[in-house]
């Protein structure tokens, strides 16, 4: 088969064209490339390689992050237990004990952790002498009966 100088002329325009086209397909695919890892390198930062490097280095802060907050939860049941074992509710009820006194300067003073254990401290005053009672409570349970005043010094301070 004999080849025309025409037709070769023809088909080597078009391999020219051919090649043109794709020499200009990989400049642009090249640019579209070179943005998409300066996109990248932006996004990652700090000398990250890859998505994948990202990625697992960004899975081991988040389980950083996990083990520090079970510390953290673990520390406020800690301080929580503490709390609740300390004095934390109280309440002061002044009256008058005796008829004769007035100015109500008896008072009963319930000092109680959150289950309702502590004591009560109750001063009682008359005109010629004084008297202090202490009394304990145990979840809400005196091994003394309260007096009303007591009473309600121990409900006021459990804020019932």
């Amino acid at each position: 088969m004999h080849v025309t100088a025409g037709t070769a002329l023809v088909v080597a325009i078009a391999a020219l064209a051919a090649g043109a086209v794709g020499v200009g397909l990989a400049w642009w695919a090249a640019i579209r490339v070179r943005r998409v890892r300066d996109a990248q390198r932006h996004l990652l930062g700090g000398g990250r390689r890859d998505l994948v490097d990202f990625a697992v280095s960004l899975q081991g802060r988040v389980d950083d992050l996990h083990r520090a907050v079970d510390e953290v939860a673990a520390g406020l049941a800690r301080v929580d237990r503490r709390v609740d074992a300390t004095v934390t509710n109280t309440s002061i009820v002044r009256y008058d004990a005796y008829e004769d006194t007035g100015g109500h300067q008896s008072a009963s003073v319930a000092l109680l952790d959150s289950a309702r254990t502590g004591i009560i401290l109750t001063a009682i005053q008359g005109r010629d002498y004084a008297r202090i009672y202490v009394k304990e409570l145990e979840r809400g349970r005196a091994a003394v009966a309260l007096s009303p005043e007591e009473q309600v010094a121990v409900e006021r301070a459990m804020g019932r």
